[in-house]
């Protein structure tokens, strides 16, 4: 994994490096009981998160969103691939890698990237997932994805 950080960065950066660290251990080891387990010690009572999907606010709205993706898809882990840390600010790219449960039998990746914002505490009290889910996601689903590869194909003409 990269890591970088900004000359810019404010004294506070030591503190929240091992704050960023917690993180990608949490996402790189991340398990159907850890998400329940875990996510109060990584994640401020409060936390603001957003991804394609879902705008919620709360430990009790944003622990599901973790739990949830072990029923959807087999397997699913997270690679974070890189880190850029500034101040109380956070931006880690990542591969999400998974098997879909009814469609594909290979191993699938969703490859996207995550603003976080921590906390006085150093629990991450903002998340933004940022990726594609026409690109990474739908046009991997057989009826759904054909149907998005062909308006792809008139879109560049």
């Amino acid at each position: 994994m990269n890591t970088l950080h900004s000359p810019n960065t404010e004294p506070t950066a030591p503190v929240h490096e091992a704050h960023l660290q917690r993180v990608v251990r949490f996402f790189e080891t991340l398990t159907l009981e850890s998400a329940s387990e875990q996510i109060a010690e990584v994640y401020a009572d409060d936390a603001y998160f957003k991804d394609p999907f879902n705008e919620v606010r709360g430990l009790p709205a944003v622990t599901p969103l973790f739990t949830h993706m072990f029923k959807q898809v087999e397997n699913p882990r997270f690679v974070v691939t890189s880190t850029v840390l500034q101040g109380d600010s956070a931006f880690m790219t990542w591969d999400f890698l998974f098997h879909m449960r009814r469609y594909a039998q290979e191993e699938q990746c969703i490859r996207g990237a995550t603003h976080i914002r921590f906390a006085t505490d150093g629990r991450v009290n903002f998340h933004r997932d940022y990726w594609d889910a026409a690109e990474e996601l739908y046009e991997k689903l057989p009826v759904v994805g054909s149907f998005m590869r062909l308006l792809k194909s008139i879109a560049r003409k």
